[in-house]
Protein backbone atom coordinates (compact mmCIF):
# COMPACT_ATOMS: atom_id res chain seq x y z
CA UNK A 1 0.00 0.00 0.00
CA UNK A 2 1.07 3.56 -0.73
CA UNK A 3 2.05 5.39 2.41
CA UNK A 4 0.21 8.71 3.11
CA UNK A 5 2.60 11.31 4.29
CA UNK A 6 1.63 13.26 7.44
CA UNK A 7 2.60 16.54 5.92
CA UNK A 8 0.15 15.98 3.08
CA UNK A 9 -2.79 15.48 5.51
CA UNK A 10 -1.94 18.56 7.50
CA UNK A 11 -1.72 20.56 4.34
CA UNK A 12 -5.18 19.45 3.18
CA UNK A 13 -6.72 20.41 6.53
CA UNK A 14 -5.15 23.82 6.39
CA UNK A 15 -6.49 24.35 2.89
CA UNK A 16 -10.05 23.38 4.00
CA UNK A 17 -9.83 25.70 6.98
CA UNK A 18 -8.66 28.54 4.84
CA UNK A 19 -11.49 27.98 2.39
CA UNK A 20 -14.03 27.97 5.18
CA UNK A 21 -12.60 31.16 6.59
CA UNK A 22 -12.76 32.79 3.21
CA UNK A 23 -16.37 31.66 2.76
CA UNK A 24 -17.29 32.90 6.23
CA UNK A 25 -15.58 36.24 5.75
CA UNK A 26 -17.03 36.60 2.29
CA UNK A 27 -20.50 35.78 3.60
CA UNK A 28 -20.13 38.26 6.43
CA UNK A 29 -19.17 40.95 3.96
CA UNK A 30 -22.11 40.00 1.72
CA UNK A 31 -24.61 40.10 4.59
CA UNK A 32 -23.55 43.58 5.62
CA UNK A 33 -26.10 44.82 3.08
CA UNK A 34 -28.28 41.73 2.84
CA UNK A 35 -30.68 40.09 5.29
CA UNK A 36 -29.29 36.99 6.98
CA UNK A 37 -30.45 33.55 5.99
CA UNK A 38 -33.74 32.55 7.66
CA UNK A 39 -35.13 36.12 7.87
CA UNK A 40 -38.93 36.12 7.60
CA UNK A 41 -40.87 39.39 7.85
CA UNK A 42 -44.67 39.17 8.16
CA UNK A 43 -44.58 35.72 6.62
CA UNK A 44 -42.34 36.71 3.67
CA UNK A 45 -38.92 35.07 3.37
CA UNK A 46 -36.39 37.84 2.58
CA UNK A 47 -33.21 35.79 3.13
CA UNK A 48 -30.19 37.16 1.22
CA UNK A 49 -32.06 40.22 -0.08
CA UNK A 50 -31.18 43.87 0.22
CA UNK A 51 -33.59 46.20 1.99
CA UNK A 52 -34.98 47.46 -1.31
CA UNK A 53 -35.42 43.98 -2.80
CA UNK A 54 -36.96 42.74 0.43
CA UNK A 55 -39.42 45.66 0.42
CA UNK A 56 -40.34 44.89 -3.18
CA UNK A 57 -40.97 41.24 -2.38
CA UNK A 58 -43.10 42.12 0.65
CA UNK A 59 -45.10 44.60 -1.43
CA UNK A 60 -45.67 41.96 -4.14
CA UNK A 61 -46.79 39.43 -1.56
CA UNK A 62 -49.24 41.95 -0.07
CA UNK A 63 -50.63 42.82 -3.50
CA UNK A 64 -51.58 39.16 -4.10
CA UNK A 65 -52.47 38.35 -0.49
CA UNK A 66 -55.34 35.99 0.25
CA UNK A 67 -56.54 34.84 3.70
CA UNK A 68 -58.23 31.47 3.81
CA UNK A 69 -60.69 30.83 6.66
CA UNK A 70 -61.10 27.16 7.58
CA UNK A 71 -64.48 26.65 9.22
CA UNK A 72 -66.35 23.80 10.86
CA UNK A 73 -67.75 21.16 8.56
CA UNK A 74 -64.96 21.52 6.02
CA UNK A 75 -66.22 24.89 4.76
CA UNK A 76 -63.67 27.49 3.61
CA UNK A 77 -64.06 31.20 2.81
CA UNK A 78 -61.57 33.78 1.59
CA UNK A 79 -60.72 37.40 2.22
CA UNK A 80 -58.98 38.96 -0.79
CA UNK A 81 -56.90 42.10 -1.23
CA UNK A 82 -59.67 43.97 -3.01
CA UNK A 83 -62.21 43.05 -0.35
CA UNK A 84 -60.49 45.23 2.21
CA UNK A 85 -58.36 47.55 0.01
CA UNK A 86 -55.14 45.98 1.33
CA UNK A 87 -51.87 47.59 0.20
CA UNK A 88 -48.23 47.95 1.07
CA UNK A 89 -47.40 50.88 3.34
CA UNK A 90 -44.65 52.69 1.46
CA UNK A 91 -43.92 54.82 4.50
CA UNK A 92 -42.90 51.81 6.53
CA UNK A 93 -39.30 50.65 6.73
CA UNK A 94 -37.56 47.42 7.45
CA UNK A 95 -34.23 49.15 7.88
CA UNK A 96 -34.26 48.74 11.67
CA UNK A 97 -34.56 44.95 11.30
CA UNK A 98 -31.40 44.84 9.20
CA UNK A 99 -29.63 47.08 11.65
CA UNK A 100 -30.39 44.66 14.48
CA UNK A 101 -28.88 41.71 12.60
CA UNK A 102 -25.25 40.71 13.13
CA UNK A 103 -23.75 39.90 9.75
CA UNK A 104 -21.21 37.61 11.40
CA UNK A 105 -24.08 35.33 12.49
CA UNK A 106 -25.37 34.80 8.97
CA UNK A 107 -24.60 31.08 9.02
CA UNK A 108 -27.04 30.42 11.90
CA UNK A 109 -29.90 31.16 9.52
CA UNK A 110 -29.09 27.95 7.71
CA UNK A 111 -30.49 25.94 10.63
CA UNK A 112 -32.84 28.39 12.39
CA UNK A 113 -35.29 31.04 11.24
CA UNK A 114 -35.82 34.53 12.61
CA UNK A 115 -39.43 35.75 12.46
CA UNK A 116 -40.27 39.45 12.56
CA UNK A 117 -43.70 41.05 12.76
CA UNK A 118 -44.26 44.63 11.68
CA UNK A 119 -47.83 45.88 12.15
CA UNK A 120 -47.19 49.04 10.12
CA UNK A 121 -46.04 47.27 6.95
CA UNK A 122 -49.55 47.03 5.43
CA UNK A 123 -52.69 49.16 5.36
CA UNK A 124 -56.36 48.18 4.91
CA UNK A 125 -59.82 49.68 5.30
CA UNK A 126 -61.23 48.63 8.69
CA UNK A 127 -64.81 49.39 7.67
CA UNK A 128 -64.48 47.22 4.59
CA UNK A 129 -63.03 44.43 6.71
CA UNK A 130 -65.98 44.55 9.13
CA UNK A 131 -68.41 44.63 6.22
CA UNK A 132 -66.67 41.65 4.65
CA UNK A 133 -66.81 39.67 7.88
CA UNK A 134 -70.49 40.44 8.41
CA UNK A 135 -71.24 39.07 4.96
CA UNK A 136 -69.38 35.81 5.50
CA UNK A 137 -71.64 32.76 5.51
CA UNK A 138 -70.21 31.70 8.86
CA UNK A 139 -71.72 34.85 10.37
CA UNK A 140 -74.65 35.76 8.14
CA UNK A 141 -75.49 32.41 6.58
CA UNK A 142 -78.79 30.56 6.66
CA UNK A 143 -77.46 27.51 8.47
CA UNK A 144 -76.14 29.06 11.66
CA UNK A 145 -76.79 26.75 14.61
CA UNK A 146 -76.52 28.19 18.12
CA UNK A 147 -74.62 26.19 20.72
CA UNK A 148 -76.78 24.43 23.28
CA UNK A 149 -75.78 23.10 26.66
CA UNK A 150 -76.44 19.55 27.76
CA UNK A 151 -80.06 19.04 28.78
CA UNK A 152 -82.21 16.41 30.44
CA UNK A 153 -85.34 14.62 29.29
CA UNK A 154 -87.83 12.62 31.32
CA UNK A 155 -89.38 9.52 29.84
CA UNK A 156 -90.30 5.97 30.82
CA UNK A 157 -89.84 6.81 34.49
CA UNK A 158 -86.26 8.07 34.21
CA UNK A 159 -84.15 11.03 33.17
CA UNK A 160 -81.72 10.82 30.28
CA UNK A 161 -78.98 13.28 29.43
CA UNK A 162 -79.27 14.94 26.03
CA UNK A 163 -75.80 15.74 24.69
CA UNK A 164 -74.74 19.30 24.10
CA UNK A 165 -74.85 20.90 20.64
CA UNK A 166 -71.74 22.79 19.56
CA UNK A 167 -73.33 24.41 16.54
CA UNK A 168 -71.37 26.81 14.35
CA UNK A 169 -72.10 30.25 15.72
CA UNK A 170 -69.11 32.59 15.51
CA UNK A 171 -68.00 35.01 18.21
CA UNK A 172 -67.71 38.04 15.93
CA UNK A 173 -65.28 40.03 18.07
CA UNK A 174 -62.91 37.09 18.48
CA UNK A 175 -63.03 36.47 14.73
CA UNK A 176 -62.39 40.12 13.93
CA UNK A 177 -59.35 40.35 16.21
CA UNK A 178 -57.83 37.17 14.81
CA UNK A 179 -58.49 38.12 11.19
CA UNK A 180 -57.07 41.57 11.81
CA UNK A 181 -53.95 40.03 13.33
CA UNK A 182 -53.61 37.51 10.48
CA UNK A 183 -53.83 40.22 7.80
CA UNK A 184 -51.42 42.50 9.64
CA UNK A 185 -48.75 39.84 9.92
CA UNK A 186 -49.31 38.10 6.62
CA UNK A 187 -50.82 34.81 7.80
CA UNK A 188 -52.54 33.07 4.92
CA UNK A 189 -54.59 30.37 6.70
CA UNK A 190 -56.79 30.88 9.76
CA UNK A 191 -58.32 27.80 11.38
CA UNK A 192 -61.37 29.13 13.25
CA UNK A 193 -61.65 25.99 15.33
CA UNK A 194 -58.01 26.19 16.45
CA UNK A 195 -58.29 29.82 17.55
CA UNK A 196 -61.56 29.26 19.47
CA UNK A 197 -63.70 31.53 17.30
CA UNK A 198 -66.84 29.50 17.89
CA UNK A 199 -69.27 30.04 20.72
CA UNK A 200 -69.38 26.84 22.72
CA UNK A 201 -72.12 25.42 24.96
CA UNK A 202 -71.79 26.56 28.55
CA UNK A 203 -72.09 23.01 29.89
CA UNK A 204 -71.28 19.68 28.26
CA UNK A 205 -72.06 16.14 29.37
CA UNK A 206 -68.74 15.82 31.17
CA UNK A 207 -69.15 19.09 33.10
CA UNK A 208 -69.26 18.64 36.85
CA UNK A 209 -72.47 20.69 36.89
CA UNK A 210 -74.14 18.28 34.45
CA UNK A 211 -73.01 15.22 36.40
CA UNK A 212 -74.26 16.74 39.65
CA UNK A 213 -77.61 17.67 38.06
CA UNK A 214 -78.09 14.11 36.81
CA UNK A 215 -77.38 12.73 40.29
CA UNK A 216 -79.93 15.08 41.84
CA UNK A 217 -82.55 14.26 39.20
CA UNK A 218 -82.07 10.53 39.78
CA UNK A 219 -82.39 11.03 43.53
CA UNK A 220 -85.57 13.08 43.24
CA UNK A 221 -86.93 10.63 40.69
CA UNK A 222 -86.44 7.70 43.09
CA UNK A 223 -88.87 9.24 45.63
CA UNK A 224 -92.22 7.62 46.30
CA UNK A 225 -94.50 9.22 48.87
CA UNK A 226 -97.74 7.39 49.58
CA UNK A 227 -100.38 9.46 51.37
CA UNK A 228 -102.94 7.45 53.31
CA UNK A 229 -106.45 8.71 54.00
CA UNK A 230 -108.41 6.00 55.78
CA UNK A 231 -108.77 3.37 53.04
CA UNK A 232 -107.70 5.66 50.22
CA UNK A 233 -104.20 6.45 48.95
CA UNK A 234 -102.62 9.18 46.88
CA UNK A 235 -99.19 8.40 45.43
CA UNK A 236 -96.48 10.89 44.54
CA UNK A 237 -93.82 9.24 42.37
CA UNK A 238 -91.64 10.11 39.39
CA UNK A 239 -94.63 10.44 37.07
CA UNK A 240 -95.79 13.39 39.17
CA UNK A 241 -92.48 14.71 40.47
CA UNK A 242 -91.02 15.25 37.00
CA UNK A 243 -93.71 17.87 36.38
CA UNK A 244 -92.51 19.81 39.43
CA UNK A 245 -88.84 19.93 38.47
CA UNK A 246 -87.22 22.89 36.74
CA UNK A 247 -83.61 23.09 35.53
CA UNK A 248 -82.21 26.56 34.91
CA UNK A 249 -79.41 27.69 32.57
CA UNK A 250 -76.82 26.92 35.24
CA UNK A 251 -78.16 23.35 35.57
CA UNK A 252 -79.52 24.04 39.05
CA UNK A 253 -82.28 21.52 39.75
CA UNK A 254 -85.23 23.16 41.49
CA UNK A 255 -88.58 21.92 42.74
CA UNK A 256 -91.41 24.23 41.78
CA UNK A 257 -92.97 25.11 45.13
CA UNK A 258 -96.02 26.61 43.45
CA UNK A 259 -96.85 23.32 41.72
CA UNK A 260 -96.28 21.33 44.91
CA UNK A 261 -98.64 23.73 46.68
CA UNK A 262 -101.24 23.17 43.97
CA UNK A 263 -100.96 19.41 44.49
CA UNK A 264 -101.28 19.64 48.28
CA UNK A 265 -104.23 21.96 47.65
CA UNK A 266 -105.95 19.19 45.67
CA UNK A 267 -105.42 16.85 48.63
CA UNK A 268 -106.96 19.44 50.92
CA UNK A 269 -109.94 19.88 48.61
CA UNK A 270 -110.40 16.13 48.37
CA UNK A 271 -109.86 15.12 52.00
CA UNK A 272 -110.49 18.17 54.21
CA UNK A 273 -113.79 17.80 56.02
CA UNK A 274 -113.97 21.15 57.84
CA UNK A 275 -117.23 22.91 57.00
CA UNK A 276 -118.50 20.12 54.78
CA UNK A 277 -122.16 19.10 54.73
CA UNK A 278 -122.65 15.93 56.77
CA UNK A 279 -125.42 13.37 56.77
CA UNK A 280 -126.56 12.96 60.35
CA UNK A 281 -129.11 10.75 62.04
CA UNK A 282 -130.75 12.57 64.95
CA UNK A 283 -131.68 11.04 68.26
CA UNK A 284 -135.25 10.99 66.94
CA UNK A 285 -134.14 8.85 64.02
CA UNK A 286 -134.47 11.55 61.37
CA UNK A 287 -131.91 11.68 58.54
CA UNK A 288 -130.83 15.30 58.12
CA UNK A 289 -127.94 17.27 56.63
CA UNK A 290 -125.84 19.53 58.83
CA UNK A 291 -124.12 22.41 57.06
CA UNK A 292 -121.11 24.48 58.13
CA UNK A 293 -119.10 24.61 61.30
CA UNK A 294 -115.38 24.29 62.02
CA UNK A 295 -115.08 20.61 62.92
CA UNK A 296 -113.15 18.15 60.77
CA UNK A 297 -109.84 17.32 59.16
CA UNK A 298 -107.79 20.20 57.79
CA UNK A 299 -104.41 19.71 56.13
CA UNK A 300 -101.70 22.18 57.12
CA UNK A 301 -100.92 23.15 53.53
CA UNK A 302 -97.80 25.34 54.05
CA UNK A 303 -96.20 22.82 56.41
CA UNK A 304 -97.05 19.85 54.18
CA UNK A 305 -95.68 21.59 51.10
CA UNK A 306 -92.40 22.08 52.91
CA UNK A 307 -92.40 18.50 54.20
CA UNK A 308 -93.18 17.02 50.77
CA UNK A 309 -90.40 19.00 49.10
CA UNK A 310 -87.99 17.74 51.76
CA UNK A 311 -89.18 14.14 51.20
CA UNK A 312 -88.40 14.49 47.49
CA UNK A 313 -85.02 16.13 48.08
CA UNK A 314 -84.05 13.22 50.30
CA UNK A 315 -85.22 10.66 47.72
CA UNK A 316 -87.49 9.04 50.31
CA UNK A 317 -89.79 6.07 49.81
CA UNK A 318 -92.34 6.41 52.61
CA UNK A 319 -95.97 5.97 53.54
CA UNK A 320 -97.31 8.88 55.53
CA UNK A 321 -100.24 11.03 56.52
CA UNK A 322 -100.14 14.72 55.70
CA UNK A 323 -99.49 17.22 58.44
CA UNK A 324 -102.83 18.41 59.81
CA UNK A 325 -103.70 21.83 61.11
CA UNK A 326 -106.75 20.27 62.69
CA UNK A 327 -107.91 16.68 63.13
CA UNK A 328 -111.22 14.95 63.71
CA UNK A 329 -112.17 12.00 65.93
CA UNK A 330 -112.17 9.50 63.09
CA UNK A 331 -111.66 9.23 59.32
CA UNK A 332 -114.00 8.31 56.54
CA UNK A 333 -117.45 9.57 55.66
CA UNK A 334 -118.51 9.63 59.31
CA UNK A 335 -115.66 11.54 60.89
CA UNK A 336 -117.83 12.44 63.87
CA UNK A 337 -117.56 9.00 65.38
CA UNK A 338 -119.79 7.79 68.20
CA UNK A 339 -118.77 10.28 70.90
CA UNK A 340 -120.38 13.68 70.40
CA UNK A 341 -122.77 16.31 71.70
CA UNK A 342 -126.02 16.69 69.77
CA UNK A 343 -127.95 19.95 70.08
CA UNK A 344 -131.39 20.35 68.54
CA UNK A 345 -132.25 24.05 68.28
CA UNK A 346 -135.89 23.58 67.41
CA UNK A 347 -136.39 21.01 70.22
CA UNK A 348 -134.16 22.92 72.66
CA UNK A 349 -132.65 19.68 73.77
CA UNK A 350 -129.16 18.24 74.18
CA UNK A 351 -127.80 14.68 74.07
CA UNK A 352 -124.25 13.65 74.95
CA UNK A 353 -123.17 10.32 73.47
CA UNK A 354 -119.99 8.59 74.57
CA UNK A 355 -118.89 5.48 72.69
CA UNK A 356 -122.39 5.29 71.24
CA UNK A 357 -124.23 5.48 74.56
CA UNK A 358 -126.07 8.43 76.09
CA UNK A 359 -124.17 9.83 79.05
CA UNK A 360 -126.30 12.92 79.60
CA UNK A 361 -129.32 14.65 78.10
CA UNK A 362 -131.71 17.43 78.95
CA UNK A 363 -133.43 20.69 78.13
CA UNK A 364 -131.37 23.71 77.20
CA UNK A 365 -131.72 27.35 76.13
CA UNK A 366 -129.91 28.61 73.03
CA UNK A 367 -129.49 32.05 71.35
CA UNK A 368 -132.28 34.59 71.45
CA UNK A 369 -133.63 34.70 67.90
CA UNK A 370 -135.73 37.82 68.57
CA UNK A 371 -132.58 39.82 69.25
CA UNK A 372 -130.52 38.27 66.47
CA UNK A 373 -128.39 36.14 68.82
CA UNK A 374 -129.30 32.77 67.39
CA UNK A 375 -126.86 29.93 67.99
CA UNK A 376 -124.91 29.12 64.82
CA UNK A 377 -125.73 25.84 63.12
CA UNK A 378 -123.04 23.41 62.03
CA UNK A 379 -120.56 20.86 63.32
CA UNK A 380 -118.02 22.19 65.81
CA UNK A 381 -115.74 20.71 68.46
CA UNK A 382 -114.87 21.45 72.04
CA UNK A 383 -112.00 23.93 72.14
CA UNK A 384 -111.26 23.43 75.84
CA UNK A 385 -113.08 23.26 79.17
CA UNK A 386 -112.69 25.45 82.25
CA UNK A 387 -114.11 25.50 85.75
CA UNK A 388 -115.33 28.68 87.46
CA UNK A 389 -115.10 31.04 84.51
CA UNK A 390 -116.43 34.58 84.14
CA UNK A 391 -118.19 35.25 80.87
CA UNK A 392 -118.18 38.86 79.79
CA UNK A 393 -119.81 40.66 76.95
CA UNK A 394 -121.55 43.89 76.12
CA UNK A 395 -123.64 44.89 79.17
CA UNK A 396 -123.18 41.59 81.01
CA UNK A 397 -120.77 39.60 83.18
CA UNK A 398 -121.73 36.12 84.36
CA UNK A 399 -119.95 33.60 86.57
CA UNK A 400 -120.36 29.94 85.62
CA UNK A 401 -119.02 26.73 87.12
CA UNK A 402 -118.61 24.77 83.88
CA UNK A 403 -117.45 26.53 80.72
CA UNK A 404 -117.10 24.54 77.45
CA UNK A 405 -116.54 26.81 74.38
CA UNK A 406 -116.89 25.28 70.89
CA UNK A 407 -117.35 28.23 68.51
CA UNK A 408 -115.25 31.20 69.49
CA UNK A 409 -116.94 32.72 72.54
CA UNK A 410 -119.95 30.48 72.09
CA UNK A 411 -120.07 27.46 74.36
CA UNK A 412 -122.05 25.19 76.70
CA UNK A 413 -122.27 26.29 80.33
CA UNK A 414 -124.46 26.19 83.39
CA UNK A 415 -126.83 29.11 84.03
CA UNK A 416 -127.71 29.44 87.70
CA UNK A 417 -129.85 32.50 86.97
CA UNK A 418 -132.36 30.46 84.98
CA UNK A 419 -135.22 28.61 86.65
CA UNK A 420 -136.39 26.76 83.58
CA UNK A 421 -135.03 25.37 80.33
CA UNK A 422 -136.39 24.09 77.02
CA UNK A 423 -139.62 25.03 75.31
CA UNK A 424 -139.73 28.36 73.51
CA UNK A 425 -137.68 30.40 75.96
CA UNK A 426 -134.98 30.92 73.34
CA UNK A 427 -137.39 32.81 71.07
CA UNK A 428 -137.86 35.78 73.37
CA UNK A 429 -135.50 35.28 76.32
CA UNK A 430 -132.62 33.26 74.94
CA UNK A 431 -128.89 33.66 75.30
CA UNK A 432 -126.30 35.73 73.44
CA UNK A 433 -125.56 32.61 71.41
CA UNK A 434 -124.32 30.21 74.09
CA UNK A 435 -126.04 27.00 75.12
CA UNK A 436 -127.39 27.28 78.68
CA UNK A 437 -127.81 24.01 80.53
CA UNK A 438 -128.98 23.10 84.03
CA UNK A 439 -126.04 22.71 86.40
CA UNK A 440 -126.43 18.94 86.72
CA UNK A 441 -126.36 18.55 82.94
CA UNK A 442 -123.42 20.93 82.47
CA UNK A 443 -121.52 19.11 85.23
CA UNK A 444 -122.13 15.67 83.69
CA UNK A 445 -120.97 16.83 80.28
CA UNK A 446 -117.94 18.59 81.76
CA UNK A 447 -116.81 15.47 83.60
CA UNK A 448 -116.97 13.26 80.51
CA UNK A 449 -116.09 15.48 77.55
CA UNK A 450 -112.58 15.98 76.12
CA UNK A 451 -111.06 18.58 73.83
CA UNK A 452 -111.88 17.97 70.17
CA UNK A 453 -115.17 16.12 70.81
CA UNK A 454 -117.69 17.02 68.06
CA UNK A 455 -120.64 19.27 68.91
CA UNK A 456 -123.46 19.23 66.34
CA UNK A 457 -125.98 22.08 66.24
CA UNK A 458 -128.92 21.67 63.89
CA UNK A 459 -132.46 22.80 63.23
CA UNK A 460 -134.90 20.29 61.77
Amino acid sequence: MKEIKPNKVVGDIIIVICVLILVYVGGSIYFIKHFNFGTIINGVNVSGKTINKASEKIANEINRYKLELKERGGVTEEILVNDIDLKYNSDSTIQHIKEKQNEFEWMFGLVTKAYYKLPEISLYDEELLREKLLNLSCINGENIVDPKSVSFKYGDGAYTMIDEVYGNKINEEVLYKNVENAITYGEIILDLEAINCYENPKYISSSKEAIKAKEILDKYNSSEIIYTFNEEEDIVDSSTINNWININEDLDVMIDEKKVKEYVGTLATKYNTVGKTRDFKTSYGNEIQVHGGYYGWKINTPAEVEALIENIRNGEEITKEPLYLQSAVSKGDNDIGDTYVEISINRQYLWFYKNGKIVAEGDIVTGDISKGFKTSLGTYMLNYKQKNATLEGENYSSKVKYWMPFNGNIGIHDASWRYSFGGNIYKESGTHGCVNAPEYLAKKIFENIEDGIPIICYYE
